[in-house]
């Protein structure tokens, strides 16, 4: 088995130096398969990116980033800010307290924070859209004060 592997390599690299003097051919199948590899290698890199952004929690009834969060929002803006082929969702979240459309504007106005700190970082403002989940996508259902806190946030995401 060794030997077979030895002389495949030996015979490639025989091959590959021969036709080294060559000009190259173009094979439109092999640009075409490498166009497919290149959207599984982006997806690959869009995971790997959203996998380093964090999100943002507010205090209750309250759309401020807080102090303690600036760092989230640094931190998240850098990673925006060298990958600027993508653009930016920014969800606003809600625990469960309060009426639907009270938490789908409160939604609004965190998302729409989250928005005017990356702005102010230096994104651009066209690259960031955002949207309000109100209180429809909870992380946590247990009927605490550190569940409702986990869900009062801003969920950052990379779309192609």
């Amino acid at each position: 088995m060794k030997k077979l592997v030895l002389v495949s390599t030996v015979a490639a690299a025989l091959f590959m130096a021969g036709c080294s003097s060559k000009s190259p051919e173009v094979d439109m199948s092999a640009d075409a398969n490498k166009a497919g590899q290149g959207a599984i290698s982006d997806a690959e890199r869009l995971n790997a990116l959203q996998s380093q952004v964090q999100n943002v929690y507010f205090d209750f009834d309250k759309f401020n980033i807080r102090p303690d969060m600036q760092s989230v929002i640094n931190q998240n803006a850098s990673v925006f800010s060298q990958n600027s082929n993508f653009k930016i969702m920014i969800e606003g979240n809600c625990d469960e307290w309060g009426s639907d459309e009270y938490n789908y504007a409160l939604g609004v106005k965190r998302a729409k924070a989250g928005k005017d700190a990356l702005i102010a970082q230096g994104i651009a403002a066209d690259r960031i859209e955002i949207t309000s989940n109100g209180e429809s996508k909870p992380v946590c259902t247990d009927k605490t004060k550190t569940c409702d806190a986990q869900n009062r946030r801003d969920e950052f995401r990379l779309l192609p």
